[in-house]
């Protein structure tokens, strides 16, 4: 690294400091959980998007494009159709019941029980995704630097805490539109450099990289194991990122910090153009790269790592990148940390590894506090209300002390998760199990009069449980089981809940989101004062 590098990457870790020191003056519950509920549409939207979106997204775009197809683009498609969905059903609900997280409301509909079975499964699916997304970007900031991966990710963990610990959500949200930006400028940066060094036009990388290949775009085989399949991308990262952006309390936290149901909207849709402009910049990197190392493919071998694949390699005098992908396809993750390392000059690889660091720190950031807030709120207040101290002061330490045990456990998995996979598998099969239940429940609870706490309780955990199984003992392509654990939660809570007799219910969809007879007469004579 060099010195401007260093120089770079030390003033963004400052500012972040600077920032949760800053917003951390005159704190109490409420604007340490939500900010005060004054965050307008920009924040809302630009966080949403750079939380969720995370390190994971900004390796496995590139390293699909590379080492695949463009295939996962479709995940664009999707996201398309879940941002209407997010709009029109779940941000009106959490509006207008003014809740603190998202599973009070399912006590409101079901039972306590149903409520902390929901809050439970979120907070084991974020503590999972924190650490794959940690471990994800430690892989390439590892690879650029030359830092060992444990010490970035207890580092950086570190530092995260910290700031979230002091700040509160205006800090983490004000920290993750920082990271858009940084984003937005690394890609651009990198598409830049790629293009000069790969002594083509735009025309010429694109050509090379269909050229001869086919099913690069789409491929719609019914297969259970085709990777990126057309079918898999469409269903699973639909019913993934409804899930994400409906149903998590990282996203339901930052509606909540809205200052009103209209800005919430306006910063869902922009949510939705940040995302159509960061992933077709990370796979024009990813398309880009391909002709860099097919040009160069002695750069690209020199990142194998695994013994058997470097003696399969060395008998090719000029391997081509599917021949290094295949031989090792882990490779296609270390791509583009590579390119940097070599290539970006100083300053520039500073900022890209300002940006990974970026990365990572929102991944752990907006987990731990989500997942506090859900303790806290969920379990705490709810179940063991005689624990919660009398004065404000009290009551922000012990939250603090909770934010750093939670910090502690993700950043420590962290550290193990690098076995299970390449980055994108990663994500996906430690979130799978958990939200493609949780995303059933709510989905139940708003929209099947005759569900009740039982049988959605029940069908949860059975869901959970096969989901589990199966991932462990199928080789399937991982996002599959976000479809699979979604739709058994879905039949099992229909089916079992009709083995109860119905009793009445509130707090349906409709129930909410229309207006009483009461509060019609009640705006109607608002209206006659006035």
């Amino acid at each position: 690294m060099h010195t401007l590098d260093i120089i770079t990457v030390v003033a963004y870790l400052l500012f972040i400091i600077f920032l949760g020191v800053y917003f951390g003056r005159n704190q109490d519950r409420e604007e340490f959980f939500v900010a005060g509920g004054s965050m307008g549409w920009l924040t809302v939207g630009l966080s949403v998007m750079a939380t969720l979106f995370s390190s994971n997204s900004f390796v496995f775009y590139p390293s699909a494009a590379l080492g695949d197809s463009l295939k996962i683009g479709l995940s664009l498609i999707a996201f398309a159709l879940m941002t209407p969905i997010v709009i029109k059903v779940f941000i009106p609900v959490y509006s207008r019941l003014k809740v603190e997280t998202a599973y009070e409301y399912l006590e409101k509909r079901y039972d306590v029980s149903v409520r902390s079975v929901a809050s439970g499964l979120f907070i084991f699916l974020r503590i999972g995704w924190m650490a794959s997304a940690t471990y994800a970007a430690s892989v390439v900031v590892r690879q650029v630097s030359g830092i060992d991966e444990t010490v970035i990710i207890i580092g950086l963990g570190i530092i995260s805490i910290g700031y979230t610990m002091l700040g509160g959500l205006r800090a983490v949200m004000w920290t993750d539109v920082i990271q858009f930006f940084i984003f937005a400028l690394t890609i651009l940066a990198a598409l830049v450099l790629i293009l000069s060094k790969s002594n083509a036009t735009v025309g010429e990388i694109v050509s090379n990289y269909f050229d001869g290949r086919s099913g690069t775009i789409v491929d719609f085989e019914l297969s259970m194991t085709l990777k990126y399949g057309s079918w898999a991308i469409l269903f699973g990262v639909l019913l993934e990122s409804v899930s994400a952006f409906g149903v998590d309390q990282v996203a339901v936290q930052r509606y909540l910090a809205g200052s009103d149901e209209a800005n919430i909207k306006q910063g869902a849709w922009l949510n939705l153009a940040g995302m159509w402009i960061v992933i077709p910049g990370l796979l024009a990197i990813g398309v880009g790269l391909y002709t860099y190392y097919g040009n160069n493919p002695l750069e690209l071998s020199s990142v194998v790592e695994s013994p058997d694949a470097i003696e399969k390699l060395e008998v090719i005098s000029q391997p081509t990148v599917e021949q290094i992908v295949t031989a090792e396809p882990k490779v296609a993750d270390r791509a583009m940390p590579e390119f940097v390392r070599v290539h970006f000059p100083p300053g520039l690889a500073g900022l890209f590894l300002a940006a990974l660091m970026a990365a990572i720190m929102s991944s752990i950031d907006s987990g731990i506090h989500s997942v506090t807030t859900a303790i806290v709120v969920d379990f705490r207040d709810r179940l063991l209300p005689a624990w919660k101290p009398e004065s404000e002061q009290r009551e922000l330490f012990y939250i603090r002390i909770i934010l750093v045990i939670v910090g502690a456990i993700a950043v420590g998995l962290a550290c193990i998760v690098g076995n299970m996979g390449d980055v994108f598998d990663i994500g996906k099969k430690l979130t799978a199990a958990f939200g493609g239940p949780l995303l059933a429940v709510f989905l139940l609870a708003l929209f099947d009069k005759r569900s009740n706490g039982i049988g959605v309780l029940i069908s949860a955990l059975l869901a959970t449980a096969g989901t589990l199984v199966l991932m462990y003992t199928q080789d399937w392509f991982s996002v599959w089981y976000w479809p699979i654990g979604f739709g058994w939660a879905l039949i099992f809570g229909w089916g079992i809940s009709r083995c109860f007799p119905h009793v009445p219910t509130k707090y349906t969809y409709m129930q909410i989101v229309t207006p009483s007879k009461q509060e019609r007469e009640n705006e109607v004579s608002g209206h006659d004062s006035l």
